[in-house]
């Protein structure tokens, strides 16, 4: 009874939009991926079918369990190395034995505990300034699409700014339902691309070679740590939220290697989405935003069940209205993140260091901003503290105190 209770309108639609910015954010790079590695129309439904499957699962589980909003994606910056591989690099089953690999790694990472006490000797400034970093693109791209669709991005906008003024926990709704409206009336909603129709899991045989656990497994593992992991953790804990991060991600990992063969190739904490469903806009009550979550989870498995539709329902959507509505809801998210990096004078150059640095999308040797903004940031600290300048500073707050200081 008390689940039915704590579900309300806001929190379903903050689950709603955190599914389309979840699917959208990086579908378009999966597909490239599984093509790039030989992949057929088949076997391209089943990795779409499984990747929805372990989302939801992955969210849904621990979301009820912990009362608390544990988002998982599957990892973009993952599908953005694949889809670069070039035909004929490695075989299907070759990249399927990397999978399992990069499971592997995953789960020992997180259950072994290394990864959550590298998190907990991060900063809470530098946690938040990464998170504000990786946010901030998201929502830079949302806005700039108003060169392409100025009339959705203004009419949203104010939306958005009427309905924080007069009812701020439906601010969400009121966008998207004005969005769509929008769209139905500039003749951009695209019905004419919905299809429905059950999925087919397919079976895709392992194989292992070293080059494909050197080339694919390892980068794959690094670029979901550093890329996905790292950020997804800031974001719960800029929203206050406590979470037993080793056993959530070394269970992404045991997860990745159960649906590897049917196409599941990597699963992480989310860092875009989730602070859509962790923050106020999502609902009042911290306590309650956990439903926001279930209805991500839920939704996640319902496509998993029509997989070979998610194509034609994502492209019904015009891409600037997704963008937009994500952007805006996004919003009291990097606020909060920036107040929480700047507040403390001392880590206040380094969080820049890792906010800009973060922000700007650098990738050095296949390995994303987030970790290079991260590793910035502390070597600037770092320097800061040490005895080469005029007097020492004091010890750094851990990330594991973040959300202790929110403004």
């Amino acid at each position: 009874m008390r689940l039915l209770k704590d579900f309300s309108a806001s929190t379903v639609t903050a689950g709603l939009v955190a599914t389309l910015v979840g699917l959208t954010s990086g579908i378009t790079l999966m597909f490239e991926a599984a093509r790039a590695l030989g992949a057929d129309d088949a076997q391209l439904t089943s990795w779409v079918s499984a990747l929805c499957l372990g989302m939801g699962l992955l969210t849904i589980v621990p979301s009820l369990r912990l009362r608390v909003p544990v988002m998982v994606a599957f990892s973009a910056p993952g599908a953005a190395i694949l889809a670069t591989l070039r035909p004929g690099d490695f075989s299907l089953s070759e990249a399927i034995g990397a999978f399992l690999a990069c499971g592997l790694l995953i789960t020992v990472a997180g259950f072994s505990g290394v990864f959550e006490r590298v998190m907990n000797r991060i900063p809470v400034a530098l946690v938040s300034a990464l998170l504000g970093g990786v946010l901030a693109r998201f929502v830079v791209a949302g806005f700039a699409d108003a060169a392409t669709a100025p009339g959705v991005v203004f009419i949203t906008t104010l939306t958005y700014m009427v309905m924080r003024r007069v009812a701020p926990r439906y601010a969400v709704i009121g966008v998207l339902a004005v969005g769509v409206a929008t769209a139905i009336v500039t003749s951009t909603l695209r019905t004419d691309e919905l299809e429905l129709s059950l999925a087919r899991p397919v079976y895709m045989a392992p194989s292992f070679s070293l080059s494909a656990l050197v080339g694919i497994a390892v980068p794959l593992f690094i670029v979901t740590m550093a890329g996905q992991n790292l950020p997804g953790v800031a974001a719960l804990r800029n929203s206050g939220y406590d979470a037993p991060i080793s056993s959530v991600v070394g269970t992404t990992g045991l997860v990745t290697m159960l649906l590897a063969p049917f196409g599941g190739y990597t699963f992480n904490l989310s860092a875009v989405s989730a602070p859509i469903c962790m923050e106020a806009p999502a609902h009042e009550d911290p306590a309650r935003r956990y439903t926001a979550a279930v209805t991500n989870g839920l939704l996640y498995l319902l496509a998993a069940l029509f997989g070979s539709s998610i194509t034609g329902a994502l492209n019904a959507f015009p891409t600037e209205l997704i963008h937009i509505v994500a952007a805006l809801a996004l919003l009291p998210t990097i606020g909060n993140a920036l107040a929480t990096a700047v507040w403390d004078q001392t880590h206040r150059e380094a969080a820049m260091f890792t906010f800009v640095i973060t922000l700007s999308g650098v990738t050095v040797a296949k390995i994303g901003s987030p970790f290079w903004g991260a590793l910035a940031g502390v070597a600037a600290m770092a320097i800061s503290s040490s005895r080469l300048g005029p007097h020492r500073l004091r010890p750094a707050t851990s990330a594991a105190e973040a959300g202790a200081r929110q403004p």
